[in-house]
């Protein structure tokens, strides 16, 4: 018997020690989200929070150039996007999305090699120019998101050709003919942070345009009614949220009342906005390149690889924690500014100088004519 009870008392100590381990040591470390009183909080773990800042480094910026002398488009041939900078900013501008997005294929992952530099010849050339005007855009439109330290290449890409978090629509998996899957139930989809939610909440709401909005504000469902289906979307996505950032329902929620804007956090406001310029990302700007693309850069049922919040975020309530890498980087804050615009600019100008040197010369005139009236000699 007593060898009985030390094989279990030795099994129950095994089996404890193994289930502590997944467990975070102690102790945690908590930020106020919200009203005192009201449990909104932050949890974090030391531990995990340093390998998060070691994991959101961004690389030292190449030193600055002067905005000076010629322009890029006015030198290079096929300079759509960036023909506005100094031929300095530029090649400053292409050393460091090489850095960013190509650190090991260099200059020929978007040119080939012997060819000119202005030829289009592969798709990730195109590509490229369209992912900086979406950057470009997002940093000048969409300040209500990012607003205060922007986005850059490095935010998605961190040295990888194509970020790490991207999505395509989602397939269901094999199942019985005759049935129709419901996308849920699904074991080991990181899509809802392993739920059994539906695991394709992307198409819904980061592609197509539905409001993700399922919670009353009454007891019962009266004057707002949402289906089970379209409740479960939606949870879907609030686990990919809180999974994306790092946090919790109360990140952006006073989690008694998560219906009530003016109880939530402004967080809650911000991530409206990206809901909303995430789908212009897709839409806008991402998917338009999917007739350049390779079948093995395209989903299974022949879409663009997409953006969703875990594609800049990447585990961080901010992206790379806040760093403000756009400040050393001011060419991606906005987009170029439009030819007929500089003409107009220059024609406004020109008009200007012309009613000056008009006015000019109507003073001296009468300025003669005066003098020579009281005989005064000019």
């Amino acid at each position: 018997m007593k060898v009985i009870n030390m094989k279990w008392f030795a099994s129950a100590a095994v089996l404890g020690t193994a289930l502590l381990t997944g467990c975070d040591i102690p102790p945690q470390e908590t930020v106020q989200r919200g009203y005192r009183g009201t449990g909104m909080e932050a949890v974090y773990s030391p531990e995990a929070l340093q390998e998060l800042v070691d994991a959101n480094q961004v690389p030292a910026a190449i030193p600055a150039v002067s905005s000076e002398g010629p322009k890029a488009g006015d030198i290079y041939q096929n300079v759509q996007a960036l023909g506005h900078l100094s031929v300095g900013e530029f090649t400053r501008l292409m050393a460091a999305i090489t850095e960013w997005v190509s650190p090991e294929q260099g200059c020929n992952y978007c040119h080939v090699a012997g060819e000119g530099f202005e030829k289009d010849t592969l798709y990730t050339k195109k590509v490229a120019r369209v992912m900086i005007l979406m950057t470009q855009n997002t940093n000048e439109n969409w300040g209500a998101h990012v607003g205060g330290a922007g986005v850059t290449c490095y935010t998605c890409h961190r040295g990888n050709n194509v970020p790490e978090q991207v999505w395509t629509i989602g397939v269901p998996p094999r199942h019985a003919s005759g049935v129709v899957h419901q996308m849920q139930n699904v074991a080991h989809q990181e899509s809802n942070a392993y739920a059994s939610l539906p695991f394709d909440p992307f198409t819904r709401y980061l592609l197509e345009d539905n409001a993700a909005r399922v919670q009353g504000d009454t007891a019962l469902p009266t004057g707002h009614e949402s289906s089970i289906e379209s409740t479960e979307y939606v949870y879907s996505l609030m686990m990919h949220y809180s999974d994306a950032l790092g946090v919790n329902c109360t990140h952006c929620h006073n989690t008694r009342a998560f219906a009530a804007w003016d109880q939530s956090n402004s967080e809650r406001v911000r991530a409206w906005h990206g809901q909303q310029m995430v789908k212009e990302m897709n839409n806008e700007y991402i998917n338009p390149t999917n007739d350049w693309l390779p079948a093995y850069r395209q989903g299974p049922l022949g879409d663009a690889q997409k953006v969703n919040c875990a594609t800049c975020h990447q585990g961080a309530y901010q992206p790379l924690l806040g760093a403000n890498m756009l400040a050393d980087y001011p060419n991606l804050s906005k987009l170029a500014p439009a030819p007929e615009a500089a003409d107009s600019i220059m024609d406004a100008v020109e008009e200007a100088v012309e009613d000056a040197m008009d006015m000019v010369n109507e003073m001296e005139s009468a300025s003669l004519d005066q003098g020579a009236s009281t005989g005064e000699a000019h």
